[in-house]
């Protein structure tokens, strides 16, 4: 899917590290929610309390899922983190990405 029709969009960034990472929250008519957002290079830990399903539009990075080793996630790829987990990322490359928050 490369666009969200009949959505909103709050317009407050979401801004993390320095707004080295920032993202737009976007609801669907379900109420379900996304949001759509670019990552600089650095390193970063997020908490999550929803399971997530991070797609990689562009870019290249490194993640550490719970009780996993190191993978490498390149554009045109996603990964699913767990609920009520952390997880910690390597940016190589500016990523442009889409979190979906799973019920």
């Amino acid at each position: 899917m490369s666009e969200f029709k009949n959505v909103s969009v709050v317009k407050q960034a979401n801004v993390y590290f320095d707004g080295k990472v920032s993202s737009r929250t976007v609801i669907f008519h379900d109420g379900s929610r996304r949001t759509l957002g670019i990552m600089l290079p650095g390193e970063y830990e997020f908490n999550t309390e929803a399971k997530e399903l991070m797609e990689i539009y562009s870019g290249q990075l490194d993640v550490l899922l719970p009780e996993s080793q190191w993978q490498t996630i390149e554009g045109g790829h996603s990964f699913e983190v767990p609920a009520n987990s952390k997880f910690q990322l390597k940016i190589h490359q500016l990523t442009d990405y889409c979190c979906s928050f799973i019920e």
